[in-house]
């Protein structure tokens, strides 16, 4: 490999000093919000429990895993008394490189007490609003649900449909790959049919999931259930992810069991679970939504870059 000038940064002085202003611009729009910042630790004896998701652990005895979000610390937090919080810092996720990815990037996550989830997804709206300087203010906001959109663009119900159905409309698409189980099959629709044919220069929030994407989401009762879950996406860029936080200990235990199990079936290195996020639960977390906004993409959206690499001053070819 031709090292004689890694050692220089990646991105351009314009997009290092543009990160500086983000920043500020970030803590501003929290200051002014009454929005306290915490500080959470990067390294923990648990690990993440999604499966979709690969940890970066240490090679020491007592094993240390680099934290993939501070969602767990920072419900802790919550739990312990606290109430509208922010914390924005470094992730860790291996195996996770490409044109919007780096196994190293700026996370910012929030929460409000008492607040429905939907409150919030407009409230990250007037984050990216704030942030972009005047750049996405004229930029309509289109709100459908997670089943509204997939019958739309497949005409398949992702809450009724099952896999054989999924792979014929992959197929049909010209998305070819391996048999896989339904929830992975909604997600490959979604990322590689769905998400692209998103309008450009429009927010998207898409609200209300299938049960099995809750991931720390609460499930709403009904008939079909459904997961309160938000993601929003700028343009076709996927930003934001966020939940009405689910604060139930036993049903949290029971999903990092299912995880656990499902990685094990993969044939996966089992990992600890976050029994101290148990703990803060069963103690009692106060209703609350919570959102993780992805700070590299909202720079690569607000100067008009293509690859994630531009934003950061050493991506992981250079570090």
């Amino acid at each position: 490999m031709n090292t004689e000038n890694n050692w220089r940064p990646g991105a351009s002085r314009l997009a290092v000093e543009a990160r500086a202003r983000l920043l500020a611009d970030i803590r501003h729009f929290f200051s002014d919000r009454k929005v306290m910042e915490v500080e959470t630790p990067v390294l923990s004896k648990a690990a993440n429990s999604d499966p979709n998701i690969s940890n970066i652990s240490s090679d020491s005895s007592r094993k240390k895993y680099l934290r993939t979000s501070p969602e767990y610390a920072m419900k802790r937090l919550l739990a312990s008394g606290h109430r509208d919080i922010y914390e924005m810092g470094r992730v860790f996720r291996a195996s996770e490189t490409g044109r919007y990815h780096n196994p190293e990037f700026t996370l910012l996550e929030w929460y409000r007490h008492g607040w429905n989830y939907l409150d919030l997804a407009d409230e990250v709206i007037e984050l990216i609003r704030f942030c972009g300087r005047d750049q996405f203010d004229d930029w309509p906001v289109n709100r459908v649900t997670y089943r509204e959109l997939f019958q739309q663009e497949t005409g398949l119900d992702p809450l009724y449909c099952n896999e054989s159905e999924l792979a014929s409309c992959a197929m049909e698409r010209g998305i070819m790959t391996t048999p896989m189980g339904h929830q992975e099959w909604l997600n490959l629709l979604l990322s590689e049919l769905i998400q692209p044919a998103l309008p450009g220069e429009s927010f998207t929030v898409l609200h209300d999931f299938p049960p099995e994407q809750a991931a720390l989401a609460r499930i709403r009762p009904g008939s079909p259930p459904i997961a309160e879950r938000f993601e929003i996406f700028l343009g076709q860029m996927e930003l934001a992810n966020g939940y009405q936080e689910l604060t139930d200990a036993d049903e949290q235990l029971d999903r990092f069991r299912r995880e656990a199990r499902l990685a094990d079936s993969r044939g996966e290195e089992p990992t600890p679970l976050d029994m101290n996020l148990i703990a803060a639960l069963s103690h009692g977390l106060p209703e609350c939504s919570g959102v993780a906004l992805g700070v590299d993409r909202l720079l690569m959206s607000c100067l008009k870059l293509d690859r994630i690499d531009a934003v950061l001053s050493f991506a992981a070819d250079r570090a």
